[in-house]
């Protein structure tokens, strides 16, 4: 609140036992709040400033911090800046989090570890490998909670692929050729077919790729968001290699590796 009012234009006089208006009552010049021995009249901006920043408790950053990892610091000034509302807050630290993400998804990760997943009866497993830049980094608990996550959604989901880029030319043609197929047999215009037929791949691609799959405990967030969340906390790149999901009386399971 001081550093607030310092850095605005302020028109200060000595405390009186006359002032012209109490202290935190808003006038027609601003708002006018004690500053030791004197007292301080704050623009309106600055004055809506202070109520927003006295309004971020210390609940609405522990809240903020439980829901997306992030630090107390800049749970703050994502509070302020979405003026105290903390879903808009969550979408400032997402988009602040995929910037930082994006700086490092080029830096080489060759640290990391194996992470399990085995389903209750034993009947279903998953073996993933999951990189980061240091071993410091990947015997962290943050590290090993996204490795549990990711194997257990892979159990969950069944993604055949880790990425887009990952997906075989056969395995695009033959799923195009089917979506261009159903879109004709429903009687769909000739010009739209092949809108119809990108819109239903994009579709798929949701359904087997890993990192476009939504998050089976918080389908809000994608796989790709989920790591790049950790990425921006943990401060390195991480990316999923390869997994392998076994079941019991399944054919042999293939390991499906990310695309170098």
């Amino acid at each position: 609140m001081m550093r607030a009012a310092k850095a605005a234009r302020v028109c200060v006089k000595k405390r009186t036992s006359r002032r012209p208006r109490r202290d935190g009552l808003e006038g027609s010049g601003g708002l006018w709040i004690a500053a030791g021995e004197s007292v301080v009249r704050v623009s309106r901006r600055d004055s809506k400033e202070i109520k927003v920043m006295a309004e971020i408790t210390a609940q609405l950053v522990k809240e903020l911090r439980e829901r997306t990892g992030a630090g107390m610091m800049e749970c703050k000034k994502a509070l302020t800046e979405a003026n105290g509302d903390i879903e808009a807050a969550v979408v400032v630290l997402r988009k602040r989090g995929q910037a930082a993400a994006d700086k490092k998804s080029s830096r080489t990760t060759q640290q990391g570890t194996i992470g399990t997943y085995i389903h209750p009866g034993a009947q279903l497993g998953v073996l993933v490998e999951v990189n980061c830049e240091s071993d410091f980094v990947a015997r962290t608990d943050d590290f090993q909670e996204l490795v549990r996550d990711l194997a257990m959604h892979i159990a969950a989901a069944d993604p055949q692929f880790v990425k887009r880029e990952d997906v075989t030319p056969e395995a695009i043609e033959k799923e195009r050729d089917i979506q261009k197929g159903r879109a004709l047999n429903e009687g769909k215009p000739e010009k739209m077919i092949e809108k119809i037929t990108e819109g239903r791949m994009a579709k798929f691609y949701e359904e087997v790729c890993l990192y476009e799959q939504p998050f089976v405990k918080d389908n809000t967030v994608t796989i790709e968001q989920l790591v790049k969340n950790k990425i921006a906390k943990l401060g390195e790149n991480i990316s999923v290699s390869r997994f392998v999901r076994f079941k019991v009386g399944g054919s042999a399971p293939a390991e499906t590796p990310a695309a170098e």
